[in-house]
């Protein structure tokens, strides 16, 4: 019986050896880290001046369209196209209105011919009725016909007026000398009343539009200087606040401002996004984080974003998010100052994958 369980016990230890030693060859993870780039919340990020994210636009823009039907017989520009102040950038084809053109034509030579007529009458009346050649009442009726022969001659020149001002809207030129940034039609489409055709816009004279939330507007003062940080060509640039709106009634509780930019690199095109800095303390609690939107991980309700464990190990942490500002997101909770967050992965981040930070 004492040797029973002498054997029981060493199969019972070898048994544990061996289940140890499997633990051990599954803990050994061998599969290759993923290479991520990480983002640092610093307090350079939480300045105490107040930021906003903006959007570049050119001054002067215009998108053209027509008051007239027909069909687009040319469209002798494409987008990227200089042109020139008053060229040609849309044909519609106007044989209706050449067809009235030559009734308004013949209805002018018609009432012209009956106006003169009228003329010679009443002047002839006017000096028989002097002369008490003729009685008041026929020169009273012709008095009568020839201001309506007048009127006549008037009314057929003011649709020839009418008639010309719509051929504006068959051949559709330029308001200013610019560059082609959109084109919505071609030939052989059919154009409509108020539908937009070609958008274009000068160069050169840039702005920028930034949306201020509520809680800030009040500091924003016009003709103040600001700095304009763009990001995708490494460029700040200076700007003066030129309008400030005070309504946030279509803008959902942000304020419109402009920013006039008064140096303009070369390399600044219109829809670069940019980053507005006024020279104003934050009325806002100035601990608050921003971090991307684009690096917010969506799970239903919830919303997250990877940061780095000591073991170098992704691990998805939950937030609470406020407001937004521009291409940024505030962080209520689950993330502090000095925490890293994963920008990019080259690969598909999971919690406990293995990373690497580049």
């Amino acid at each position: 019986m004492k040797k029973i369980s002498i054997i029981i016990s060493l199969l019972a230890t070898a048994f544990l050896a061996s289940c140890g030693s499997e633990d051990t060859k599954k803990a050994v993870d061998n599969t290759a880290a993923i290479t991520v780039t990480v983002s640092q919340i610093s307090e350079n990020t939480n300045s105490p001046l107040l930021s906003v994210s903006g959007k570049i636009q050119s001054e002067k823009s215009a998108t053209l369209s027509t008051r007239m039907m027909g069909f687009v017989t040319n469209v002798p520009v494409n987008v990227g196209d200089k042109v020139s102040n008053g060229q040609l950038l849309v044909a519609i084809n106007n044989d209706d209105l050449q067809a009235k053109k030559a009734q308004v034509n013949a209805s002018i030579l018609e009432a012209t011919a009956a106006f003169k007529n009228a003329e010679k009458d009443y002047n002839r009346f006017k000096n028989l009725f002097q002369d008490k050649s003729a009685s008041q009442k026929e020169f009273d009726d012709v008095t009568a016909h020839y201001q309506m022969a007048k009127a006549r001659l008037e009314a057929a020149n003011q649709m020839k007026n009418e008639i010309n001002s719509q051929f504006a809207y068959t051949n559709i030129t330029a308001p200013f000398s610019g560059v082609i940034t959109a084109k919505m039609i071609e030939k052989g489409d059919m154009a409509n009343p108020g539908q937009p055709l070609i958008s274009m816009e000068a160069p050169g004279n840039f702005e920028v539009i930034a949306m201020v939330p509520e809680s800030e507007i009040s500091v924003i003062k016009q003709g103040i200087s600001v700095d304009v940080s763009i990001k995708s060509i490494n460029e700040t640039v200076k700007g003066i606040v030129k309008e400030v709106s005070t309504s946030s009634k279509n803008t959902g509780g942000q304020y419109l401002v402009k920013i006039q930019l008064t140096k303009t690199p070369n390399t600044i095109l219109s829809g670069m996004f940019a980053t507005v800095q006024f020279p104003v303390a934050k009325t806002a609690k100035s601990n608050s984080i921003l971090i991307p939107k684009d690096v917010i991980i969506s799970n239903g309700q919830l919303s997250g974003v990877y940061t780095v464990s000591q073991s170098n190990t992704a691990i998805l942490r939950w937030l609470t998010l406020g407001k937004s500002y521009g291409n940024q997101v505030e962080v209520l909770s689950g993330l502090n100052a000095n925490e890293s967050y994963i920008v990019s992965a080259n690969g598909k981040l999971f919690n406990g994958a293995k990373v690497s930070i580049q």
